[in-house]
């Protein structure tokens, strides 16, 4: 959504795109997941009395519709790309099969993971975890809006300490809300690290694939 508030900013996704080009171009094989918070969010639903299970599967429903504005906007781009859902939608995107999913970036093409692990009660974050052991992926790049993990609320404490460098087992201690808990414990098992940074700041995902240090690294 950019800097609205709701929906989906063009000029943003065709800039996140550009920058997905750019590190394509390095021969790195890039998987994305995609969020619906810009949308709909499925806790937030329940919160307000909504039958959990529906508002969950609403969720996912908006994740795919940010993964087929992705799409469309890395094809411009000239890249080759292919949708798999969790969820069963095969007018819209392929389903979820690992072994597809290997082969389409085997042959060089971004895949887009729609519709979470097609489970509620599951969030995006415990998704991304498990597409990257299914894939066997080399890291999790979690793009959010703050430049790291920080011990408290960087937006409410002026004090707050980020960490350059952070173990699973205190994330999880310290009940650091930046990842899904579930998601945390998924890859302190697999020992798959999991890096942090500001999607805001144009070329931090090309800094990040290239090994620079932004943001924070779990692991």
């Amino acid at each position: 959504m950019g800097d609205g508030q709701y929906g989906i900013s063009p000029d943003f996704i065709e800039r996140i795109a550009g920058e997905i080009r750019e590190v394509h171009a390095t021969g790195c094989q890039l998987a994305l997941v995609i969020g619906g918070g810009n949308i709909f969010r499925g806790v937030a639903g329940s919160a307000r009395g909504m039958d959990r299970v529906s508002a969950d599967y609403m969720g996912m429903l908006a994740t795919t519709i940010n993964a087929l504005a992705m799409q469309d906007a890395l094809e411009k781009q000239g890249l080759k790309t292919r949708v798999l859902s969790g969820l069963e939608m095969p007018k819209v995107a392929e389903p979820f099969i690992r072994r597809r999913a290997i082969r389409h970036l085997e042959k060089d093409r971004v895949v887009v993971f729609a519709a979470g692990t097609g489970n509620p009660y599951f969030t995006t974050d415990t998704a991304a975890a498990l597409r990257a052991m299914e894939i066997g992926a080399n890291c999790i790049l979690k793009a959010t809006k703050v430049d790291g993990i920080y011990d408290d609320d960087p937006r409410q404490n002026p004090h707050a300490t980020r960490f350059d460098a952070i173990g699973y087992n205190e994330v999880l201690a310290r009940e650091l809300k930046v990842m899904d808990a579930t998601a945390v414990s998924l890859c302190r098992e697999h020992k798959l690290p999991i890096i942090v940074f500001d999607l805001y700041k144009y070329g931090n995902i090309a800094r990040v694939v290239l090994g620079e240090p932004v943001g924070t690294r779990i692991s």
